[in-house]
């Protein structure tokens, strides 16, 4: 029987050409399935294209023979899912307990109590009523207009009282509790969002960034900022990993803590109506998610005009408190109604803002981080709320600071940490002062 004829001593690269294949070690690609991510952007840390495989000697007959050179090096094990980034949460922390050490010695200075700025004044003291109390109470300004506690979302006072019973705390403390470890959340859910979008280190630094935020003192008081951005960042993760009944879970959360919801169901909302054109299909779980998204939102709308007997109330209960919905007019008053300098100094600012808004645009953030960034700057600039409210407001729209995160996450970290660490030092100082001042509005 004739013997087949010898093959060839070596198999060919299969392809010569490495251009064609920048990355043929699946390993080092953290998201290898392009449609599981729609809209990327460009990862911040550019890495060196990998040398094309070296070819492996292929005998054909005989004992098998180990190849030259050394033993290729198995990709590393993948991270667990929702395992805690510890840069991210660290970075976070440490600007936060900045804040508070500079709370603390400036407090010691002045000869005033810090911790009572926290938790014992403002919206932190509403808040506590209706943790204590339930709703019911209001207060008559000399000029007639009437404060209703109808105006504060019931999840964040809920969550104070059961930690108040579970721990030996008043409901103040528990406030505390609360925003601190929402805070927490909201960080790793910035980081998850960032790391999505623009990678690890983007995400980190964008979580980092969100703690340097000019008035991040507010997220270490007894107020709502921290639990809704938590909410809001973990459900548009949701999205953005296509999980929508996660996300409308989320969603219905949010809309029990503040209004501002609106600019997070609008964004599934849109997202979900763009899916359903480009599959031209309903899919069971983004219909669920859609529909329970508004639930929280309306549900509390409901409870305020039933208990006052009017379907308007809600809106009526706001606009005595001067949040009603003026497209804009109420702050550019403000702005006339200023000193040339500092009119001049705020619509800098506002042409900064708008310069991010367009970064962001321009960086193709996914659809539902662009539509949730934009429509919180939209509500904060439209109402006829007192102007030094607005930049708290904002606060929760994070994706306005991926542009300069992943900026920072291309430099080398002993040239992005000192740029941190003097933003966060800055905040900690305006802060405190701030605190002890006048306070947040």
């Amino acid at each position: 029987m004739p013997r087949p004829a010898p093959g060839p001593t070596s198999t060919p690269n299969p392809n010569p050409n490495p251009a064609s294949n920048p990355n043929p070690n699946p390993a080092s690609n953290p998201n290898p399935n392009p449609a599981s991510n729609p809209n990327p952007i460009q990862h911040p840390i550019q890495h060196p294209s990998p040398e094309p495989p070296t070819p492996v000697a292929t005998p054909t007959s005989g004992p098998a023979r180990t190849p030259s050179g050394p033993a290729p090096t198995p990709p590393a094990p993948p991270r667990k899912a929702f395992a805690p980034p510890w840069a991210a949460l660290g970075g976070y922390a440490a600007t936060r307990l900045l804040g508070l050490v500079a709370l603390a010695v400036v407090a010691a200075v002045v000869d005033k109590d810090g911790l009572h700025r926290l938790k014992g004044r403002w919206d932190a003291v509403w808040y506590a009523r209706i943790a204590e109390h339930g709703y019911g109470h209001e207060v008559t300004l000399p000029n007639g207009d009437v404060h209703s506690d109808l105006a504060f979302f019931p999840l964040f006072p809920a969550l104070e009282r059961a930690v108040s019973v579970l721990l030996p705390v008043d409901v103040a403390t528990a406030g505390l509790l609360v925003s601190w470890a929402a805070s927490l959340a909201a960080a790793w859910g910035i980081y998850a969002v960032g790391a999505h979008v623009a990678g690890r280190r983007a995400g980190v630094v964008l979580a980092v960034l969100w703690g340097v935020y000019p008035t991040a003192f507010v997220q270490s008081m007894a107020y709502t900022e921290t639990l809704f951005t938590a909410l809001a960042a973990w459900s548009l993760l949701g999205v953005l990993r296509g999980r929508w009944i996660l996300a409308g879970v989320l969603s219905v959360c949010a809309g029990l803590t503040r209004p501002t919801a609106a600019a997070l169901i609008a964004a599934i909302g849109i997202t979900a109506l763009v899916t359903v054109v480009r599959e031209r299909r309903f899919r069971a779980p983004l219909v669920a998610g859609v529909l329970l998204a508004p639930l929280g939102w309306l549900a509390y709308v409901v409870y305020v005009g039933v208990r006052q007997g009017s379907a308007t109330a809600y809106f009526d209960v706001q606009a005595a408190w001067g949040n009603s919905i003026d497209g804009g007019v109420a702050l550019a008053r403000f702005i006339a109604g200023l000193p040339w300098p500092a009119a001049l100094g705020l619509c800098a600012a506002l042409v900064l803002l708008g310069g991010l808004v367009v970064l962001c645009v321009r960086q193709r953030q996914p659809l539902p981080l662009l539509v949730y960034t934009v429509a919180v700057v939209v509500v904060s600039l439209v109402g006829a709320a007192y102007f030094g409210s607005r930049p708290r407001l904002m606060m929760p729209a994070f994706g306005l600071l991926l542009p300069p995160a992943v900026a920072l996450a291309r430099l080398r970290t002993r040239t992005a940490a000192p740029v941190l660490g003097a933003l966060a030092l800055a905040s900690a100082v305006y802060g405190a002062f701030t605190l002890l001042g006048s306070g947040p509005p």
